[in-house]
């Protein structure tokens, strides 16, 4: 991973609340991987899975989506390796838990709006919690599910945040990889 360039100010990443980071999206997507929001920090630098810490970059890559590591920087790259990212929410905050559930549920919506538009042959969502509240799905586990987006495979993946301790790195390439095999064996079907 290279050197960082843009390492905002914690005024500079305070005053990004409400702000947006513009999806990475575009045709012929193997994958769409959609966060639950971005963060301050990556509001403040305008990158996904910006913040240090944040492990969605190594996974990516140890789930062989990637042929190396990618920084926050270089999101605009994942295209050219088949895969996008766009959030439930779309505005910064501090933290998840800032949410509300018919904000949640309103990004379920936009997220089959933008299924439809680019018709991936998966939507991975970051985070089983967000999952359940968004799709009103309280069982539901992670990996491939029954629902679908249009003909997209939905598959639910942790939270690659450093904060979720329920999942190491190790376990993260692993369920990342499972998508990367089931999507380009073009037989994602949940069991």
């Amino acid at each position: 991973m290279g050197q960082r360039t843009d390492r905002p100010s914690r005024d500079r990443v305070a005053a990004a609340s409400g702000r947006t980071v513009p999806g990475v999206l575009g045709p012929n997507l193997d994958v769409i991987f959609c966060g639950i929001n971005p963060g301050l920090y990556s509001g403040a630098v305008g990158h996904h899975f910006a913040r240090p810490g944040n492990r969605f970059w190594k996974a990516l890559h140890l789930g062989g989506f990637t042929d190396r590591v990618l920084d926050p920087e270089e999101d605009r790259e994942l295209l050219r390796y088949g895969c996008g990212i766009t959030n439930l929410v779309a505005r910064a905050s501090a933290g998840a838990a800032e949410l509300d559930a018919d904000e949640l549920r309103g990004g379920a919506g936009r997220l089959a709006d933008v299924a439809g538009k680019h018709v991936p042959s998966a939507v991975a969502i970051l985070g089983i919690g967000a999952y359940r509240t968004a799709f009103r799905e309280s069982r539901a586990a992670p990996g491939p599910q029954v629902r679908r987006l249009g003909p997209s495979l939905i598959w639910v993946l942790p939270n690659p945040s450093g904060l979720n301790a329920h999942h190491q790195l190790d376990d993260l390439g692993e369920r990342f990889g499972a998508l990367r095999v089931a999507v380009r064996a073009g037989r994602p079907v949940p069991e």
